[in-house]
C-alpha cells in the first residue's frame, strides 16, 4: 500500500500540541467520491476546536483535520459523473484536507473558479458560501442597505464585506488593529472601525442618523452581538453565523420586540442536506463574481504542510488576518 504525508491529531489539545506529522496510507475513491491531490489547504476555526475535542464532529484517534481545499482530481469512485481526472476542483474533504491527498464528496465537489490560484481557491468554499447565505438568503440583501461586518479582516468576515459591496450595500467594517483596519479598507468597507479605538455603535448610529444598520454579520457574539442591538435598523436583521469571541449570542427577547429587528441563525452546512442544488447554484454566482474581481479572499499567509499547527495556534490566537492556506 502506498503512503503519503499527513498530519493526524495523535492527542486532543491545542493544535501545536495534538498534531504529528507522518505517513499514512494514501486513500482510496469509494462511491461518490473523489481523490485530489491537495493544492491549498484552507485553515479554519474548526480545525482548532477539532483539535481540541470541542467540535460537534469529534471523529476516532488518530484522524487528519482540514475541512476545506483546492485540489487536482487524480481519482473517481464508482458512479462519479461530471468530474474528471485533471479538473481543478474546491470543496470540503471527507477525511481531512491537511496532507498530500484527499477524499471528497463528488456531489459537493465544484470547479474551482479559473480567476483564483491555488491558495485563493481554497479558500473560496465555506467562508463565501456562509456570507452569501447570510447576506442573501437569510437578511434579503438589497442596493442601498447599510450592512455592519463584525471581525471584518477575519475569514468570513472578509468575504462578507466583499459580497456586501457587490450587492450595493454600504458596508461598515469593524477589526481590531490598524493591519485589520487596512485590511478591511482594502477589501472595499466604505467605514472602518477599530473597535479598540472607536465605538462602532457610535459610528454606525453618526452614519445613518440614527436610523441603524439594515443588516449585522455577526461571526463573534458575546458583547458583540448585545452592542449591536444598539445600532439596528428599525425592520433590521442581525445575522448570526458563529461565536469566534467565545460567547454564545444571548439576550432578552423583549428588545427585539420592541424596536421591530429580527435575529436570524444561520447553519450553512443545513444547505448541504437539504437543498444542495441551491448551494450549486451558490457556487456559480461567486465564480461569476471571482471572474469580475468582486469576489477574491483574503489569503494573508501563504505556509508549508510543515507549519500547519503554527499557523493553526496563530488563528486560534486570532494573529491572523484574512485566510491561511497550507500548500503542500
Amino acid at each position: 500500500m502506498r503512503a503519503m504525508r499527513a498530519w493526524q491529531v495523535v492527542r486532543l489539545g491545542e493544535p501545536e500540541e495534538a498534531l504529528s506529522l507522518g505517513e499514512v496510507p494514501e486513500p482510496e475513491p469509494g462511491p461518490g467520491q473523489v481523490l485530489v491531490r491537495v493544492l491549498g489547504a484552507a485553515a479554519n476555526f474548526s480545525d482548532v476546536l477539532m483539535c481540541r475535542g470541542q467540535y460537534q464532529v469529534k471523529p476516532p484517534l488518530p484522524f487528519t483535520p482540514g475541512v476545506e481545499l483546492c485540489g487536482e482530481v487524480v481519482a473517481l469512485g464508482a458512479a462519479v459523473e461530471g468530474l474528471a481526472v485533471g479538473e481543478r476542483v474546491v470543496g470540503a474533504s471527507v477525511a481531512g484536507a491537511f496532507g498530500e491527498l484527499a477524499l471528497m464528496n463528488a456531489g459537493t465537489t465544484f470547479r474551482a473558479p479559473s480567476t483564483l490560484d491555488d491558495a485563493q481557491a481554497a479558500a473560496f468554499y465555506i467562508g463565501y458560501q456562509t456570507a452569501w447565505f447570510a447576506l442573501h438568503r437569510r437578511a434579503r440583501i438589497a442596493a442601498g442597505d447599510v450592512l455592519l461586518v463584525h471581525a471584518a479582516a477575519g475569514g468570513v468576515g472578509s468575504a462578507a464585506v466583499q459580497l456586501g459591496k457587490a450587492a450595493g450595500a454600504t458596508v461598515v467594517g469593524v477589526v481590531g488593529g490598524p493591519g485589520k483596519a487596512e485590511a478591511a479598507r482594502g477589501l472595499g468597507a466604505d467605514v472602518v472601525v477599530d473597535r479598540r479605538e472607536e465605538d462602532f455603535v457610535a459610528v454606525v448610529n453618526e452614519l445613518t442618523g440614527r436610523r441603524g444598520a439594515d443588516i449585522v454579520f455577526d461571526p463573534v457574539g458575546g458583547e458583540t452581538y448585545r452592542r449591536s442591538t444598539k445600532c439596528v435598523a428599525f425592520e433590521g436583521r442581525i445575522v448570526v453565523v458563529g461565536f469566534a469571541g467565545g460567547e454564545i449570542q444571548s439576550a432578552p427577547l423583549n428588545h427585539a420586540l420592541v424596536k421591530n429587528y429580527s435575529v436570524d441563525g444561520l447553519h450553512w452546512g443545513l444547505y448541504l442536506e437539504r437543498d444542495p442544488a441551491l448551494v450549486r447554484s451558490c457556487h456559480e454566482a461567486l465564480t461569476g463574481l471571482a471572474a469580475a474581481g468582486a469576489a477574491v479572499p483574503l489569503v494573508s499567509e501563504r505556509i508549508a504542510l510543515e507549519e500547519v499547527p503554527e499557523g493553526l495556534r496563530r488563528l486560534a490566537a486570532g494573529e491572523t488576518t484574512g485566510r491561511v492556506v497550507a500548500l503542500p
